[in-house]
């Protein structure tokens, strides 16, 4: 049996329990369908239900869970298959959108320049979630650059920023690869390669999705992590 976690310092308190919770569902300790109370998971935790009821509120806007009125809050099924259908149309989205935005010369590089400076500065402190925020925001500097108003409501529909948080959480991520590779998105972008930045655009978000072969159809040693 998986030993309990131990109780947390009361510092951000609700963040790390939704953490733990996160690595939890993804790991299938929580199985789909299982239901999440409160009044355990307090308990588990050495903590009021006050922070583990907000740490439920962010795992529902991350979609790892969904709460039933009258019912209770219970793990959604299908996490992971989620998580590696919501990359592969990510990566077809920002590949359109790297083309429609080079095409029309709308690239704000200024602003992507930013971005990746603010990742390597989140490596360099080991800040994941400041990674994922400007990894966010670099992409969305795209998708908006590409001036299709159908694209852009699709790709906030894929809940970036959730979906982000969670691979961040539950994946062994390198930041400073992360950096590295949106450090050569740009470099093609400001080249005005357009066939490598599209390439970099798709294989960057193919690779989270956890399938035995790449973009191109060749099969690859491990899955993506």
């Amino acid at each position: 049996m998986t030993e309990e976690p131990s109780m947390l310092p009361r510092l951000t308190l609700s963040r790390q329990i939704r953490d733990s919770l996160v690595s939890r569902i993804v790991s299938g300790q929580f199985r789909p369908g299982e239901r999440l109370v409160e009044t355990r998971l307090a308990a588990t935790y050495g903590t009021s239900q006050a922070p583990v009821r907000e740490a439920l509120r962010e795992l529902e806007v991350m979609r790892l869970v969904e709460t039933q009125p009258r019912r209770g809050t219970f793990v959604r099924p299908f996490v992971h298959e989620t998580l590696r259908e919501s990359y592969v149309v990510r990566a077809a989205l920002e590949e359109t959108a790297v083309r429609l935005a080079l095409l029309a010369g709308t690239v704000p590089v200024e602003a992507l320049r930013s971005e990746v400076e603010a990742m390597v500065a989140a490596a360099a402190e080991g800040d994941g979630e400041a990674s994922a925020r400007a990894s966010v925001s670099f992409h969305r500097h795209i998708v908006e650059a590409a001036r299709n108003e159908l694209l852009r409501l699709s790709w906030e529909g894929l809940q970036i920023e959730a979906r982000t948080s969670v691979t961040m959480l539950a994946t062994d991520v390198d930041l400073h690869d992360i950096s590295r590779d949106h450090a050569e998105l740009l470099a093609a972008i400001e080249r005005g390669d357009l066939e490598t930045a599209c390439k970099h655009a798709r294989d960057h978000q193919w690779h989270y999705a956890d399938l035995p072969h790449d973009a191109h159809g060749r099969i690859r040693d491990t899955a993506a992590g």
